[in-house]
């Protein structure tokens, strides 16, 4: 059955590049066009649930799509909202302003209407309406209670050589990490997690969280605003310390590294894996061998399964343990199905208790 589909866009041009796209595409349909948030706000109003998905231009004369979601909120639409945006860095902020405020995902438009006819974006964009009507189509089931998962042992101890002893190279015992990944979904979970983190809590936090360029900054800067804890965009050479939280950089990868006795960051320019920069992997494959006494690693909302292939070799030399989050407040039930379907789940716990089981395993200082 066809999907039905909504586009908003003040660009009549734009307007036509989309439709063009979405009817080559036989689970698609294009079902009403609006040029601005008024008029759309007045379609969804009479028919809420008419449309599977909405295609919603941020930067419109009359409201952007912030304020647009806003005004919908009280109806409780069923639609997923995609943001469509040519982002220039300032704007970020309203960005992920929307997000937070129910928006499924974002899309970068192209920087000229040649390149919105390629293939790339054309195949980006499709890519988005398939996982938005997907997740419309998946059943909602409140999940009340934390459930956690019984499991053998699975981790193997550090062994410390004598050479490494002699040297004075003895591995710290009992410091923690906390290392997050998540992307679709992600900015608005996060949002319902770092919040409620204690201020002092007892272990630095690292997120990889899948955004372009220029968003991670405003991304981190909003989460400080509202949280007890600190965080910010990690900035190479970053020292890792308790109670702050680091957000990879979209656009880069970031690295855990010791050095001079210290925990560090590493920001670098090395290229996409699987098409990922930033990547969980990458992080996650930078802790193998650290001497923390424990990371704490959690995977929430996103689609693919980026982050359990370097959990997996995390857990070979680390001790770990693992928190995920359930399908049911999941946006998309991708990355944390892949983390549980391989078994190394300690805990598997709906959003809102994603927090309290952090703090609960790492205590405060």
């Amino acid at each position: 059955m066809e999907k039905n589909i909504m586009i908003i866009d003040d660009s009549a041009l734009m307007r036509r590049v989309l439709s063009d796209i979405i009817e080559k595409d036989s689970r698609f349909r294009v079902s009403q066009v609006c040029r601005n948030g008024n008029e759309a706000y007045e379609k969804i109003r009479e028919n809420r649930d008419a449309y599977d998905v909405i295609l919603l231009d941020f930067f419109m004369p009359d409201m952007n799509a912030d304020q647009l979601l806003v005004k919908l909120a009280p109806l409780n639409i069923k639609s997923k909202v995609i943001i469509l945006s040519g982002v220039i860095k300032e704007d970020a902020r309203e960005i992920i302003h929307a997000l937070e405020h129910g928006a499924f995902d974002f899309v970068m438009k192209p920087e000229n209407f040649a390149l919105a006819k390629g293939k790339h974006f054309e195949e980006k964009l499709l890519k988005r309406l398939e996982l938005a009507t997907a997740e419309c189509d998946r059943p909602k089931v409140v999940v009340s209670t934390p459930v956690k998962k019984e499991q053998p042992e699975k981790r193997m101890p550090i062994s410390i050589n004598s050479q490494q002893k002699q040297k004075g190279e003895e591995r710290v015992r009992g410091d923690k990490l906390i290392a997050l990944a998540c992307s679709t979904g992600g900015p608005k979970a996060l949002n319902q997690v770092i919040p409620l983190l204690p201020q002092k809590l007892d272990a630095p936090m690292v997120i990889v969280q899948h955004m372009p360029q220029g968003f991670t900054k405003s991304l981190a800067e909003r989460l400080d605003e509202v949280s007890k804890v600190h965080v910010k965009e990690a900035e190479d050479g970053d020292v890792l310390k308790k109670g702050n939280v680091y957000i990879a950089k979209g656009g880069c990868q970031l690295r855990v590294e010791k050095s001079r006795g210290q925990y560090i960051l590493r920001v670098t320019d090395e290229p996409a894996r699987n098409g990922l920069r930033p990547c969980a992997d990458i992080m996650y494959e930078s802790l193998v061998g650290s001497d923390f006494g424990e990371i704490v690693c959690v995977v929430l909302t996103g689609m693919g399964g980026d982050g359990t292939k370097g959990i997996t070799k995390l857990n070979v030399k680390n001790k770990i343990y693992s928190i995920t989050q359930t399908a049911e407040t999941c946006t998309v039930y991708g990355m944390p199905k892949v983390f549980y379907e391989s078994g190394l789940a300690d805990e598997v716990v709906p959003l809102d208790c994603v927090a309290d089981a952090i703090g609960k395993h790492v205590g405060v200082q």
